[in-house]
């Protein structure tokens, strides 16, 4: 079942996707992308006839993260007076996720709690294992070297280890809570629910809380030890450690001071928050021990309507890093390319899409003519700057230990590009095959980057073969994907120009650099892209427009994407910027970084209540959609952010 979650937390080894109401969606462990180990885990109530679950239509949420923290506040609220308060966090040291209730009511409360879940473990839902060690007030499921446990403060007071897919009261831990009393069985095996619960009696003064600890290890052993130690520790202080920790990590960020804006006089703070938790939400989906980012947390399982998120592709990773760079995070770049350097295919290429270990991803681009050439051009210009940012003592270092990579990327890329423009291949958008604009713009810039490096190597005639081999991508992509209409055609598939307007064409100047908005020539081509991109790709919805892909794009009802309007806005920018360096700020580049802001915040009002920025604006009612969150839309989030700073 497809389930986009709204807000996200994450330590090291765990990350967890949750709903509006603070359902839990998803459990992974130990990586962000496999095992993903819940089904359902929710609270809910007994008023003495009924069950109220904390995801029923009557409840009224509101959920938001704590300040520059990923730490996830949900309120929860009934017309009858009912309250439900969950702080979540993850421990900040163990696989635990916590989850802090606060029961009250305006009329008081006679009934039960109850905590409900149905764990698949290994991503298992057959052949698991599951008890109940009530003495010790720990309740375990378990398949092979995974095992889940939940404990509580205080200690729960009756429990059910039932079968999820039957129907039977007494049997099924689900069903067993209707009548406000578990059965207590103690184990069992199969596919396997549980519950736990406690009697509550609070009066409209008073209030109940519960904290529910759901924690993960290899081993039935560990488990117990990490569910003993936090049951030993106030919630108090695991809440402030936690709190104090991501603070002091984001105290590394870039500081900021940009500038306020005509009818943008409130927006600098909104700014300044979508800055903070883009930082925080790629934090999460990142790997640190392996450098790998997935692109969202995996909601498709079953690739029922898409090929699934839950991969790390080069294409995305490369602005990812170089965006979390230039945000003051190059820590992450450093790591990242050391994973490229391990993926690395033997013939200079990366594969389609990988695990975070780097183990191939399922692909349906196993051939030379379905892999995407793009991904390789992508991850040599990252590696590109990244190797600029570094001091001169560093560079020689590092260009040492990754040089072979780009000599095999490069020169990869230089057998895919005999005839000026690359040999066919799928495009970005893993639609089709053919010869793509946006993919020799990936080829143009990587071969640049890696010129760049071969000149500090010393290695000066292969610095002329790769920047001659550019010059001349660029030059026969100008001259054979042209239009007359003034804009790059999407690229040539079965022979023919395909001249849809696509707005990855505006990859030519942002992020790749192929045309240069201080030659006054290719300034009016871009000019040019962008007024046939607004004419064709503007969706309208939450009072201004997104972009979506291209015409007529059949995915997911054709919506606009956050990342082609944050590419559009970032172009608006780097126009912007060159306009200033020439005129100064005059009333042409206050028009440009207008047109920015006004994409900008439309990208803004597409996030969940949490903050977390999609993939997709819903294009009907203008709510985030598909993969949520996206990190390639954090990515360029971050690079608007630091481009209007730059501009102060």
């Amino acid at each position: 079942m497809i389930k986009q979650p709204n807000a996200i937390l994450g330590n090291e080894k765990l990350l967890v996707t949750m709903g509006k109401k603070g359902e839990i969606f998803g459990f992974f462990y130990p990586d962000r992308d496999f095992a993903q180990h819940i089904e359902e885990s929710q609270a809910c109530l007994y008023d003495g006839k009924k069950l109220i679950w904390s995801t029923d239509h009557e409840w009224v949420p509101n959920q938001r993260y704590i300040e520059d923290t990923n730490i996830v506040h949900t309120e929860l609220q009934r017309s009858d007076g009912l309250k439900m308060e969950i702080i979540d966090f993850i421990h900040p040291k163990l696989p635990i996720l916590i989850r802090d209730y606060k029961i009250s009511s305006k009329n008081g409360f006679h009934g039960k709690f109850f905590y409900y879940s149905n764990f698949q473990v290994g991503e298992m839902q057959k052949k698991n294992s599951a008890f109940c060690d009530s003495e010790s007030g720990i309740l375990v499921q378990y398949w092979k070297n995974y095992n889940l446990g939940i404990s509580t403060v205080p200690q729960f007071e009756e429990w059910q280890i039932g079968k999820a897919l039957d129907t039977i009261w007494w049997t099924n831990a689900k069903y067993d809570m209707e009548d406000g009393v578990l059965q207590r069985g103690k184990e069992d095996i199969g596919n396997i629910n549980n519950a736990i619960g406690w009697k509550i009696d609070i009066d409209a003064s008073t209030e109940a809380k519960f904290t529910i600890f759901i924690g993960a290890a290899p081993t039935r052993q560990l488990l117990y030890k990490r569910l003993r130690s936090v049951q030993d520790e106030a919630v108090e202080e695991l809440f402030n450690d936690t709190h104090d920790g991501w603070i002091k990590w984001l105290s590394r960020k870039k500081l900021l001071d940009m500038p306020e804006y005509t009818g943008f006089e409130f927006f600098k703070l909104e700014l300044l928050e979508a800055f903070n938790r883009s930082l925080l939400t790629l934090s999460i989906l990142n790997d640190p021990e392996k450098g790998s980012f997935v692109a969202a947390p995996e909601f498709d399982h079953e690739f029922e309507m898409s090929g699934g998120y839950g991969y790390c592709w080069n294409r995305d990773s490369a602005e990812i890093v170089i965006s979390l760079l230039n945000a003051g995070y190059p820590d992450f770049s450093e790591k990242f390319l050391r994973w490229c350097r391990d993926t690395q295919l033997p013939d200079g290429s990366w594969f389609q899409r990988y695990w975070l270990d780097g183990s191939s991803g399922p692909s349906w681009g196993n051939f030379s003519y379905s892999t995407q050439i793009d991904e390789t051009g992508s991850t040599l210009f990252a590696i590109e700057r990244y190797y600029q940012s570094l001091g001169k003592n560093i560079k020689t270092e590092f260009l040492d230990w990754m040089w072979a990579t780009v000599l095999c990327a490069a020169e990869y890329l230089m057998k895919r590009t005999n005839g000026g423009l690359h040999e066919s291949c799928i495009g970005l958008w893993e639609s089709y095959a053919g010869i793509f604009t946006y993919t020799n713009a990936a080829i143009y810039a990587g071969l640049i980057g890696a010129a760049e490096m071969a000149d500090d190597y010393k290695e000066t005639e292969l610095a002329i073969r790769w920047r001659e081999r550019a010059s001349l991508i660029k030059s026969t992509t100008i001259e054979k994907l042209w239009l007359p209409e003034g804009y790059f055609a999407k690229g040539i598939v079965h022979d023919k120009i395909d001249p849809i307007v696509d707005a990855s064409i505006l990859g030519t100047f942002v992020p790749f650099n192929m045309l240069s908005a201080d030659n006054e020539n290719e300034r009016d081509m871009i000019y040019s892209i962008i007024k046939n991109i607004e004419e064709k790709l503007r969706v309208p919805v939450n009072g201004h427009f997104g972009i979506k892909r291209y015409e007529n794009d059949p995915y997911i009802d054709g919506n606009p994407w956050i990342v082609t309007t944050l590419w559009l806005s970032k172009a608006y920018l780097a126009l912007a910027k060159s306009r200033m360096e020439t005129y100064g700020k005059d009333d042409e580049f206050n028009k440009l970084v207008v047109e920015a802001l006004k994409y900008i915040r439309w990208s803004l009002k597409g996030r969940t209540s949490a903050g977390m920025l999609p993939e997709q604006v819903n294009k009907h009612t203008g709510r985030p959609s598909w993969a949520i969150p996206l990190c390639w839309s954090c990515a360029l989030m971050l690079d608007n952010i630091v481009m209007l700073d730059e501009l102060k």
